[in-house]
């Protein structure tokens, strides 16, 4: 068995094809901020912990910097800054910015992110809801309140719409 240190990892990234040649150690996280230069999804803690790195990953939310890039291998991928549609700003987005969910908006690509998915798989049905699906992802700053007012009104307009 040959082992070999690099390869080529094609994948689909906010709707667009790359091949990108990586280190076969290389992370989903990596791959996006350092060979694709898509800076959104922030790196924190690089151990899975805080959820600065949430991306998703063929629909489903994953912390970035625990994936290796060789696994998305065929993958899609969207980041935040795929989120955004024709210049308007995603509803998630839009209610973080309507309820000033952020401080220093590290962790704010990664709780976006992580609203999204969970508007999507149903669990916004009640603020303690909200809170367990939105527990992998950390704020610093504790703008916890804002955060769960901001997917609140996101989910609201969501199944209004």
């Amino acid at each position: 068995m040959e082992f070999r240190s690099h390869l080529t990892v094609a994948l689909r990234v906010n709707g667009r094809r790359y091949e990108v040649p990586v280190d076969t150690r290389t992370t989903l996280l990596d791959l996006l901020r350092e060979h694709l230069e898509l800076t959104g999804t922030k790196k924190g803690c690089n151990f899975g912990e805080c959820g600065a790195c949430t991306v998703h990953l063929n629909g489903r939310r994953v912390n970035g910097c625990m994936i290796l890039a060789a696994s998305a291998e065929g993958a899609e991928v969207t980041t935040i800054e795929g989120l955004a549609e024709d210049g308007k700003l995603h509803p998630v987005q839009q209610a973080f910015i309507d309820h000033d969910a952020f401080q220093c908006g590290f962790c704010t690509p990664g709780q976006v992110m992580s609203a999204v998915a969970l508007i999507r798989e149903g669990h916004a049905r009640s603020a303690a809801e909200i809170r367990e699906w939105m527990s992998g992802n950390l704020c610093r700053c504790s703008s916890y309140p804002q955060i769960l007012s901001a997917v609140e009104a996101a989910a609201s307009q969501a199944t209004a719409g």
